[in-house]
């Protein structure tokens, strides 16, 4: 079956000129023009990846993308107007995976698009390899009073789940894997988002300061997650 993308762009001409050329690729699209269409539209049509503006009428894209986050864990590309470091830094807080500033080449666009959906069908891969065996020990790492659960995809800290974004368990399994070596920001990117991501580096800083906030029992002064300065992070563990 054909990946389903759900276009939220209140702007007709856009909207339409992306569901054309991602139709050509071979998808099937949806579209919605402001925030409660759009949250109607995903819930029924559970799509494989939402493009999101942040400037819609009613609800913004922010909080679009704040509600879906709590509700699915489908990637959200956020388009935004400006060129503004904060709305970039405040899509990533609010659960986007990626972002794009207008305007855009569609060449561009249609890149992250495949790499996105890439990223989703081998996680859905890994997922149900790892599903269909029997836990073993090597498939749980255990730190103290943090368990990293990887046949379930679970994060236990004190026994209790620790609800995690789909990118932050990554990361954090990521850094476990390579527990106590200086890992850099770029080396991280590249294989934790992959060698196609066309962000930059501070999403792993934004990511970091996520898991901080969940797994550190003082996030300003972080026991688990060491910034190495200049160098990058190194996980103790």
């Amino acid at each position: 079956m054909p990946e389903k993308i759900l276009i939220v762009e209140d702007e007709q001409t856009l909207q339409e000129t992306l569901a054309y050329n991602l139709t050509r690729q071979g998808y099937e699209v949806e579209t919605a023009g402001d925030g409660i269409k759009a949250l109607e539209v995903a819930r029924k049509a559970h799509p494989d990846l939402i493009i999101l503006d942040i400037m819609l009428p009613g609800i913004d894209g922010f909080e679009v993308c704040r509600i879906l986050r709590q509700e699915m864990t489908t990637p959200v590309l956020m388009l935004t107007a400006r060129d503004d470091e904060i709305d970039r830094v405040v899509g990533l807080e609010v659960g986007a995976d990626d972002y794009l500033t207008k305007p855009f080449s569609m060449r561009e666009l249609l890149a992250r698009v495949k790499a996105m959906l890439r990223r989703v069908r081998l996680m859905r891969e890994e997922f149900s390899a790892a599903s269909s065996e029997p836990a073993t020990p090597s498939q749980i790492m255990t730190f103290g009073n943090l368990v990293i659960d990887i046949t379930r995809r679970e994060v236990r800290l004190n026994d209790q789940i620790i609800p995690l974004k789909p990118k932050e368990y990554e990361l954090l399994l990521f850094l476990a894997q390579h527990r106590g070596q200086v890992l850099s920001r770029e080396f991280i990117l590249e294989r934790v988002w992959g060698w196609d991501y066309i962000g930059d580096s501070r999403t792993v800083d934004v990511h970091v300061r996520w898991l901080r906030e969940k797994i550190e029992a003082q996030p300003a002064q972080p026991m688990r997650i060491v910034t190495v300065r200049g160098a990058g992070y190194r996980f103790e563990g």
